[in-house]
């Protein structure tokens, strides 16, 4: 079978169950035969491995039946780097890039650094990454996602400290940026979204309580005890919870509170700074 003749194949079998049926039957194509996009209009013709239409054709079958793709190559780019995925942990998303870049705005060389619900360690790794000379710890209740995140590190050669921690059970010392992606999904909205996220990405890392604002009540408390004077916490929130975690932080003494919104015009940054008794 020819190149163009698979990505066709998988198509056909994509388009019914995925809105990016086009998209991510090219992907998966070129993820497992190591080519690019130009290689369709190029080498369409070029004949594939039996070995490499088998693999796709399972590969395709995993994509039609909801799972994510970067679930299934195992891999997703963030910040302009590839982070390997798994089921344990979120998919790392763009607009979670808005965190960070944020966060980067305010992070100076040499500063400490606590990812909170750091899951594939994306966000710290990222800033660790983009700076010079920071520390960076990692906190995660999922001993999976630790593992995960440990070996994010070590391919991206970066030197972090991911620990399994319940919050801040187990985390020592002060910090200059806390910065968190926590859960915030409504319970009762858990079962409305789509499928792939609903039926395969961790219920640990999307349920944020009744209303969601859980893991910001219990983190915005507990981090005044972790912050250095004058630090700062920055949160991803959902598009309505601006208003809400902003009330948080205000309740617990933090200052200068700032909301950022993402590409889209929505809601996505909330952060502040905290000054100690």
């Amino acid at each position: 079978m020819t190149y163009k003749e698979l990505y066709e194949s998988g198509v056909n079998q994509l388009k019914e169950h995925c809105k990016e049926a086009v998209l991510d039957a090219r992907l998966l194509l070129e993820y497992i035969c190591h080519t690019n996009r130009n290689d369709l209009l190029a080498h369409g013709d070029r004949e594939v491995s039996e070995v490499e239409c088998k693999q796709y054709e399972a590969f395709i079958r995993r994509r039609a039946s909801g799972e994510p793709l970067q679930y299934i190559t195992g891999e997703q780019d963030f910040m302009g780097l590839t982070f390997k995925t798994h089921e344990s942990t979120l998919i790392p998303r763009q607009d979670t890039e808005c965190l960070v870049e944020e966060a980067m705005m305010h992070l100076h060389d040499g500063m400490r650094i606590l990812d909170m619900c750091s899951g594939s360690g994306c966000i710290l790794l990222s800033l660790l990454k983009y700076s010079n000379d920071c520390v960076g710890v990692g906190a995660e209740l999922q001993p999976e996602a630790v593992a995960l995140a440990r070996e994010n590190a070590e391919k991206l050669g970066l030197e972090a400290t991911f620990i399994e921690s319940d919050l801040f059970s187990q985390v020592e010392g002060k910090f200059d940026l806390i910065v968190s992606n926590p859960p915030y999904i409504e319970s009762e909205v858990i079962e409305t979204l789509e499928r792939e996220v609903r039926e395969h990405e961790p219920m640990s890392a999307l349920d944020g309580g009744a209303d969601g604002l859980d893991f910001y009540r219990r983190i915005s408390e507990e981090a005044k005890a972790y912050l250095s004077r004058g630090g700062m916490i920055f949160y991803e929130i959902g598009y309505n919870q601006a208003k809400d975690v902003s009330d948080i932080l205000r309740q617990n003494g933090y200052i200068d509170i700032v909301v950022k919104k993402d590409l889209a015009g929505l809601d996505r940054v909330v952060y502040a700074t905290y000054l100690e008794d």
